[in-house]
């Protein structure tokens, strides 16, 4: 089953400034690690940094669909998130448009196979450089982290 969208690389071209991009590989098929990004009861054990939890409140994987979660902080503090799909090709690419509260971007989430292994690229394009700059101090180290949770969680379940 694949959904299809119409995400326009072209209006995220001039990104100069505004991007974050982490990778790695999973000694995991593509298919695993796919099901752990599309399956909100995987998805809440591992999204977040370190310290973080999560509680899903809506979780609509089709195009336009909404994902609205809290990531609870190891501080005590909620973060309300939504963010909706812009593009889904099961297996290969999940693209969201982060709507709220704090940053504006998009995601976007390839799963390349390699043999039977996969390697995510993720892929932040900051709306402004402004954004961009508030979150750089700590954005590339927490997606690291959250890379951590998901490798934890495909060798608990693979």
């Amino acid at each position: 089953m694949s959904l299809n969208g119409s995400f326009q690389q072209n209006k995220y071209d001039s990104h100069s400034g505004r991007e974050v991009v982490n990778s790695r590989m999973f000694n995991a098929p593509a298919e695993n690690v796919f099901k752990a990004f599309s399956d909100p009861g995987l998805l809440k054990k591992w999204w977040g940094p370190k310290g973080f939890s999560n509680t899903i409140h809506e979780f609509d994987m089709r195009l336009g669909g909404i994902w609205r979660y809290v990531m609870h902080g190891p501080n005590g503090v909620d973060y309300e998130n939504k963010s909706e799909f812009i593009e889904i090709n099961y297996n290969e690419r999940i693209v969201l448009r982060h709507l709220e509260p704090d940053h504006k971007f998009l995601l976007e989430i390839t799963f390349k196979k390699i043999k039977n292994k996969t390697e995510i690229i993720w892929r932040m394009i900051f709306d402004t450089e402004k954004e961009y700059e508030e979150a750089k101090p700590f954005v590339k180290e927490a997606n690291e982290q959250n890379l951590d949770h998901l490798e934890w969680l495909l060798n608990e379940v693979t």
